[in-house]
């Protein structure tokens, strides 16, 4: 049962005067004086919801035949090909229950490299003669369909007039029902066959990891045969009125706001955090937690994040290629939602300056078969020394490929966050806490060189097995590392909340394939030299740990003196993306992920060239966006003010004289000069700006072109933002033709 009732806010008169100013230009948006919650109840239990609209495992037992199911089994659980046959009946299946959900369309559901889903709609209907149809799927359309290829980002891959592509169904990613349509998951691919997606390099990089993680298993447990790389994401997001959204022309086209002065009030006070959700925030939640689960997405967590306006939500861990399916069509369903109960939803890194920005904590780890977390500690020292091995190999994956993975993460969204006081750094580190640390030192200092004794051997274990099982307890957390241990899994802090995370999942589990086989080639090759396994790994450990340490940090990472040690370390601190995105130049970038089979020389070459327009698209839209504000909203408003106190002024001068009637102005006269002193430098900045946009865009090369938009055209923006947001402050408030961030941040 469905239950609705209305709460209707209030807002105060000078707002009310602004938005009708505002909505002079957009005039449907009045709308926020009358805003009420629209609260949706489930009446029943929320664990009923779970998984109703996904054609998942139990689903299929009951559709399918049963050499059909076990044939389908083996694809998701191993990758093995679906015959022609068995494909069909799949379809047939999958057609039928999506017809009972009340599906007329199919579409395959895709991630081409704009960072958001695709999809194309075709309807089951089909006609078979004069008044007659049926609705037909088979095999053929569920495995590959064909949508264009040549308008999605493809680096050079594809050219306009070679326009086919491929998407093709990923088995291991169960279909689902939105509204009328049943979406497929797949991967999108080239006519040629180079990846144009995330989902297909991830799934390469999951396979990897799974491959060489198994051999590494195999040294303390026979019985492990897979392991699967798993991710819990936190995705932080701002909620803005819909009507105050639609009058910021900077939210609308950017995410962000490129101008606004701070208010009194921001998040000072911290009293938001975790505070009590807002009535019509909650209704919004609970609207769209109640589609998620539907959707098979286990979403679990709601709360107040630290700024104004700022929330968060979380799922329990899954599979990580579907984690990341269900990360992206959460953003989806959160947009749509939002829509529904009057708001819109930021998901940019920094909407408002002055405030926290947001992102999108990564907690991954590996699991295996057998029911282990090999990220957790054990109860003995066999499996602690098991959760040391992958431990330590993770850091030292970390140490090797620091600039990889800030490149993975790099936006020109993200820009703005890291390094902030809300965000880790644009440095890669390790935080791991100080217990851990102390078994590493101790690990590092008592292996002896040459063969180990019994004593060593049983000290050691001895002091390994004293490793508890839960550490969430026995280490702080530290909020300002890019890469922190929490317990159980590492926790990827620094990706951005706009971001997919396959781009930092790409990276991760591919380094990590690529450190644990090197790992077991070197263990191997102690055991043919005569050492016991455990000696072996031991002392391997021992060398990686001496190898990784300076990626290791405990402290502040806000701190100016960890960039000076940083510094001293070796470690990189690329601040912008344009400069972090030529690590992809690196041979030894592309000989890794060629050897690991996850990306070709040219399918990186590709990303690394959208990475770079995209960068570049980005800069341009907010260049172009700014010189608008600025000279059809800023400077109009700010004359107008300007002509009222100059009228003010002439008056007061007729009426008392010129001496006294100036004397009586002095502070209208100074307001005058400060007004077009901020008026003056604005617009030069904003005049500067464009012409070195004009030279930018005659550069062809896309990294070079980055880089002038990064050092040349950016560099204008504080200045342009501080000449505007000094004059928000000076000009009448019921003028200023955006609403302001008191506004933006504290109207629920």
């Amino acid at each position: 049962m469905i239950l609705f009732y209305f709460d209707a806010p209030k807002i105060g008169v000078s707002l009310q005067k602004k938005i009708k100013m505002a909505t002079k230009r957009l005039k449907a948006y009045q709308d926020v004086l009358n805003r009420e919650p629209k609260h949706i109840e489930f009446d029943g239990k929320l664990s009923e919801l779970f998984g109703r609209n996904v054609f998942h495992i139990d689903v299929m037992r009951e559709y399918l035949p049963s050499d059909t199911y076990k044939s389908m089994m083996e694809s998701i659980n191993n990758g093995t090909r679906l015959d022609r046959k068995n494909a069909d009946q799949v379809a047939s299946a999958m057609k039928d229950w999506a017809i009972s959900k009340g599906a007329t369309h199919y579409t395959h559901w895709f991630q081409p490299l704009t960072g958001a889903t695709a999809e194309k709609h075709d309807a089951f209907f089909k006609p078979i003669g004069p008044g007659k149809a049926i609705e037909r799927f088979d095999g053929d359309m569920l495995v590959q369909q064909e949508p264009d290829a040549s308008s999605f980002p493809n680096g050079g891959i594809r050219n306009t007039f070679e326009a086919r592509g491929y998407t093709a169904w990923d088995p291991s990613s169960p279909a689902f029902v939105i509204g009328k349509t049943l979406c497929i998951p797949t991967i999108f691919i080239s006519y040629t066959g180079e990846s144009l997606d995330y989902k297909m390099p991830l799934l390469k990089a999951l396979h990897a990891v799974d491959l060489a993680a198994v051999e590494v298993c195999q040294y303390f447990d026979k019985n492990v045969t897979k392991v699967q790389a798993t991710l819990g994401w936190e995705q932080e997001y701002f909620l803005i009125d819909q009507a105050l959204f639609n009058a910021r022309p900077d939210l609308m086209l950017t995410g962000r706001a490129l101008f606004g002065h701070a208010p009194a009030k921001g998040q000072q006070l911290e009293d938001h955090y975790f505070g009590s959700i807002p009535e019509r925030v909650n209704a919004f939640m609970r609207e769209f937690e109640v589609e998620s689960l539907l959707l098979g997405i286990p979403v679990t967590t709601r709360h107040n994040e630290v700024a104004p306006n700022q929330f968060e939500c979380a799922p329990i861990f899954e599979e990580c290629n579907l984690a990341n399916d269900h990360n992206l069509l959460l953003m989806d369903l959160m947009e749509k939602i939002a829509r529904k109960h009057d708001f819109r939803v930021l998901l940019h890194e920094k909407p408002f300056a002055g405030v926290n920005g947001s992102g999108k904590h990564n907690n991954w780890s590996l699991s295996t078969n057998t029911g282990v977390n090999l990220l957790a500690p054990g109860k003995n020292p066999k499996t602690n020394l098991q959760f040391l091995t992958f431990f330590v190999n993770t850091i030292k994956a970390i140490h090797d490929n620091a600039d990889l993975l800030r490149a993975a993460i790099a936006s020109a969204g993200n820009d703005h966050r890291l390094g902030a006081n809300e965000a880790p750094p644009a440095i890669i580190s390790a935080f791991i806490g100080s217990q851990l640390s102390s078994v590493l030192d101790d690990l590092e200092k008592n292996i002896k060189a040459g063969k180990m004794t019994p004593q060593d051997k049983t000290e050691l274990k001895l002091n390994i097995g004293k490793i508890p099982q839960i550490l969430l307890d026995n280490t702080d957390r530290n909020r300002t590392s890019p890469f922190a241990f929490t317990g159980n899994k590492f926790e990827f802090r620094a990706v951005g909340s706009s971001a997919n995370c396959g781009s930092a999942m790409i990276v991760l589990n591919t380094i990590m394939a690529k450190q644990l086989k090197e790992f077991k080639k070197s263990v191997d090759a102690r055991i043919d030299k005569g050492e016991s396994k455990d000696e072996a790994i031991l002392k391997e450990l021992q060398v990686l740990i001496k190898q990784s340490k300076k990626i290791r940090f405990e402290g502040n990472g806000y701190g100016d003196e960890w960039v000076k040690d940083a510094e001293k370390r070796g470690l990189s601190n690329l601040k912008d993306t344009p400069r972090a995105l030529q690590v992809w130049h690196d041979k030894k970038v592309a000989k890794l992920f060629e050897e690991m089979g996850v990306l070709s020389e040219r399918e990186l070459d590709a990303r690394r060239e959208i990475e770079f327009e995209n960068y570049v698209l980005k800069i341009q839209i907010e260049s172009r966006l700014m010189g608008d504000l600025t000279q059809n909203h800023f400077i109009p408003a700010v004359v107008e003010y300007q002509n009222k106190l100059i009228q003010n002024v002439q008056g007061l001068i007729s009426i008392l004289g010129d001496k006294v009637g100036k004397e009586s102005a002095k502070a209208q006269i100074s307001l005058i000069q400060e007004i077009s002193t901020h008026m003056n430098k604005m617009k030069s900045a904003s005049d500067a700006m464009l012409q070195q946009r004009k030279l930018a865009n005659k550069i062809d090369d896309a990294e070079k072109k980055a880089l002038a938009y990064c050092d040349k055209v950016k560099s204008y923006f504080d200045e342009i933002r501080y000449h505007a947001d000094k004059l928000e402050l000076l000009v009448e408030d019921e003028l200023w033709p955006l609403p302001k961030f008191r506004e933006l941040l504290f109207t629920r």
